[in-house]
């Protein structure tokens, strides 16, 4: 199984139960899966749920104690294991650990925010937020869904060229990256030092910055060719030692490759020069 079939499966789920209202209804997709959801109350603060199957029905068990948000996600993961036939992979890990999170798991982490954060819905609304934490806590809120998983998801729908990295005691762990990102091989290595010189790396060590800040873009996009200054906007859970970080560019659109780089011979090979600066686009900072 990998993401990509992943967000399919969930898609069609999304598209057959014509989920449009917002927040959607996690109860609903249980029902359509036939499977049955429970609540329970003597779990401890790291068991968000779990799932099995007993007597040919599917159940789901879920921390009544935890967020709602933290229950909705749980609910969606779960479904992922028993929609996808992927067996649970948890390894005694607590839930918010990203640490030594398996493929399989990060595949249901995906499943469930294209279920929480339904394509057809989220990307319109991301599409007009003004790029920033601010946007993200707002879209949050509205979808019942938490800051990383609307973050992640933001990233990964949105058109402008923007990261959403998850870092766990000081080293990346996961980047859901946008698709103009991807085309310009912009990648951010897992389990890498946070840059030095980030915002990321100055707010987990203590230091308050309210406002995104300017950084060079080669210190987070490995083997880059193109130069250019991103705005980072960072914030650090302390609980779990784990940072957030949104990386943007300021004028939203892709610096081109550096002179006589390979990338920028590839490119002026696929379209003619005419002459024609493009008008800079408009700007979305916050």
């Amino acid at each position: 199984m990998d993401e990509f079939t992943a967000v399919l499966r969930a898609r069609a789920i999304v598209k057959k139960m014509n989920a449009t209202v917002i927040p959607v209804s996690v109860e609903a997709y249980v029902a359509a899966a036939g499977a049955i959801l429970r609540y329970e109350d003597d779990l401890g603060p790291d068991e968000p749920g779990w799932s099995f199957e007993n007597g040919g029905r599917h159940y789901i068990c879920v921390n009544a104690k935890d967020r709602p948000d933290r229950q909705r996600f749980t609910v969606c993961h779960e479904l992922a294991h028993i929609v996808l036939g992927i067996p649970s992979d948890h390894q005694g890990l607590p839930w918010w650990s990203y640490a030594k999170r398996s493929p399989a798991e990060i595949c249901c982490d995906v499943f469930a925010a294209e279920l929480l954060l339904p394509y057809g819905s989220f990307k319109p609304l991301a599409e007009k937020a003004e790029i920033g934490f601010a946007a993200i806590d707002d879209l949050a809120g509205r979808f019942a869904a938490s800051a990383t998983a609307t973050g992640s998801r933001f990233a990964a729908v949105v058109s402008v060229p923007c990261a959403f990295v998850i870092s766990e005691q000081g080293k990346v762990r996961y980047a859901s990256r946008s698709t103009a990102l991807r085309e310009a091989n912009a990648w951010i290595a897992p389990r890498s030092d946070l840059p030095v010189g980030s915002v990321s790396k100055r707010v987990r060590a203590g230091e308050i910055i309210a406002e995104a800040e300017e950084v060079d873009a080669d210190i987070w996009f490995s083997d880059w060719l193109r130069g250019g200054v991103l705005l980072e906007g960072a914030r650090h859970l302390s609980r779990w030692d784990q940072t957030l970080t949104l990386l943007w560019f300021e004028d939203e659109e892709m610096p081109p490759p550096t002179l006589g780089s390979r990338e920028e011979e590839e490119e002026l090979g696929l379209k003619e020069l005419d002459g024609i600066l493009p008008w800079p686009g408009k700007k979305r900072r916050k």
